[in-house]
């Protein structure tokens, strides 16, 4: 049962108990179900327009998402084509010891900076496998 329902029961309550709307008793309960009464309307009011706001907002996350598919789906088709022919690198710094990505141009450079604590690392390119042989050797 609704709000509305419910002040409609609370009304039918009143005229079945036959109060004295003259009365002091009388006069607080209507004037208490009447406030009730506009409260009740409210808030059908507010939640008529919650649902119409609710549905605007999901006409536009579904716009929204039609653009990111757009968008992204073509960066993601050029990005798909260079990850193909790249080769990434990992490797732990050993002052933060957070893992390090990094492709073939800091590997011949032999020198990395750690984008996490800003230490210098420097090192061997024979020393790294590459993402796709530890995937190799996993299998």
């Amino acid at each position: 049962m609704g709000v509305s329902e419910k002040v409609a029961y609370l009304k039918g309550l009143m005229e079945g108990l036959k109060l004295d709307e003259s009365s002091d008793n009388g006069k607080l309960f209507k004037a208490v179900v009447d406030v009730l009464d506009e409260i009740a309307l409210e808030i059908e009011d507010l939640t008529d327009e919650v649902r119409e706001v609710g549905d605007g907002l999901d006409v536009i996350s579904d716009d929204l998402a039609d653009v990111e598919d757009l968008v992204y789906d073509d960066e993601d088709d050029e990005d798909d084509e260079d990850d193909e022919d790249e080769t990434v690198y990992a490797t732990t710094c050993p002052e933060c010891e957070e893992q390090i990505f990094f492709d073939e141009d800091y590997l011949e450079d032999g020198m990395i900076v750690c984008p996490n604590c800003g230490a210098k690392l420097e090192f061997d390119a024979d020393d790294f496998v590459s993402e796709d042989d530890e995937d190799d050797d996993r299998d």
